[in-house]
């Protein structure tokens, strides 16, 4: 039988589900491994593979009572591309099926055409009646997630199942060209708008960040001329904004892509920082900063409408690890934060092992006080320990956003650093004799 011709969108999806499912791999970073072809391709491509990861669960319900036994994992793949794009992408009954046996057919599947054709006839002639009566948010959602959200897991696991808006930040003094204009500042945009092609973007004016990792670097809210230090700074919107706020920012990255990025995205913008590649754990300033702002690397669980693989990579067991790092970053910043300095947490993740839970182990260490913050704009999202807590379903009906954590913590002066309480551990200094003298 001849091998049907190359279908570009069809065969960059499947071969990004493959990265991501069979490797591990994240999707963004799949994607620039595909080989070259046209941006509309490419565009279509990531969108389909990403209906498949944001809707696993559910495409393998429809399947199941048309499988009499599991199929190869490269199969079910080609079938799930098929109903999801017949159930989510709107594609022609026609289309779906034809193009996923022509699919198999060039990953040299042959022998299961068949089954894919006839399980993808059944399937489209029933149409939108194969999702009636099925608990999609449930589906698409891994257990150890649902639990750990809580009472918001079904609207938040509603909301993860759309596709994301485009948010970006502008420069003072510059407004965009069409979208949105958010009451926090931010500017929105339809899914799928290419920032490269709005107005700004060219000239440095805007970046890409979506509205709740914006508030962050605002509630920081550096003055004019202050020092200010951006931890794990990659890749640069936050350190875009400190800057733009007339801050004189210090932005340290340790991973050399990353930092690659920082640096371009910096230049791109014409924005000042003084860019340092280091462990954050382990460098230290000539002297410590009154304002600190960490974005910590975390489980990213907040992201998942624009990552929807993180449903599949992410485990129970990552969280340990991950918190452990969350805390020796809150220790390294302590030691950099001067007396009377803030501090502001935050991480793009909705576990709570994350978020309050890393604040309150932090002030019992390192002698730090929770600063209550205010967000008028959006009062739904300041929590009783007046935290901030985001997630996609908060503004579900201007498009949502990400699920953020975002705490502010300030240095009392006479607070010791965790390398002075660990010399005082083992020696018979006492903590109460410690002056902000002492720790300049």
């Amino acid at each position: 039988m001849t091998t049907p011709p190359p279908d570009p969108t069809r065969d960059a999806a499947f071969a990004l589900l493959q990265a991501v499912l069979t490797k591990g791999a994240p999707l963004d970073a799949a994607i620039t491994r595909l080989p070259a072809m046209e941006s509309r391709d490419r565009a279509a491509a990531h969108r389909l593979a990403a209906c498949v990861l944001r809707h696993a669960g559910t495409l393998d319900a429809v399947l199941e009572p048309h499988l009499r036994r599991a199929p190869p994992p490269a199969v079910r793949q080609i079938l799930r591309l098929g109903v999801a794009a017949f159930l989510f992408l709107d594609a022609p009954p026609h289309a779906a099926v034809g193009t996923a046996v022509d699919l198999a057919r060039r990953q040299k599947l042959s022998p299961f055409a068949g089954l894919v054709n006839a399980v993808l006839r059944k399937i489209v002639r029933t149409g939108a009646q194969a999702l009636e009566e099925l608990d999609m948010p449930r589906l698409d959602t891994p257990p150890w997630a649902w639990a750990s959200w809580g009472n918001r897991a079904r609207v938040i696991a509603t909301a993860q199942a759309h596709e994301a808006p485009l948010d970006i930040s502008v420069r003072p003094g510059f407004t965009p060209s069409g979208g949105t204009a958010l009451p926090t500042g931010s500017w929105r945009f339809a899914p799928g708008t290419a920032v490269t092609s709005l107005p700004g973007f060219a000239e440095g004016h805007i970046w890409v960040q979506d509205a709740a990792a914006a508030l962050p670097a605002r509630l920081l809210a550096p003055k004019p001329g202050e020092r200010a230090l951006d931890l794990c700074a990659a890749p640069g919107g936050k350190t875009a904004q400190l800057a733009a706020m007339g801050a004189r920012v210090t932005a340290v990255e340790r991973d050399k892509t990353r930092f690659n990025t920082l640096r371009g995205n910096l230049k791109r913008l014409n924005l000042p920082a003084e860019l340092v590649l280091a462990d954050a754990t382990s460098w230290r300033p000539a002297q410590r900063f009154s304002a600190i702002l960490l974005d910590a690397p975390c489980s990213a669980t907040g992201t998942i409408r624009r990552h929807p693989e993180l449903l599949h990579l992410r485990k129970p067991r990552d969280i340990a690890a991950i918190t452990a790092q969350q805390d020796k970053l809150l220790d390294a910043a302590s030691d950099m934060l001067a007396p009377g300095g803030r501090l502001i947490y935050a991480v793009c993740s909705l576990q709570p092992e994350e978020g309050a839970a890393r604040i309150d182990a932090a002030c019992a260490r390192l002698g730090l006080t929770r600063d209550p913050l205010t967000l008028p704009e959006l009062p739904e999202a300041v929590t009783k320990q007046g935290d901030i807590r985001t997630d996609p379903a908060l503004w579900a009906e201007q498009g949502g956003m990400d699920g953020f954590f975002i705490a502010r913590l300030v240095k009392p002066h006479g607070t010791a650093t965790a390398d002075e309480l660990v010399e005082c551990a083992s020696s018979p200094c006492l903590l109460n004799e410690l002056t902000p003298a002492d720790e300049d």
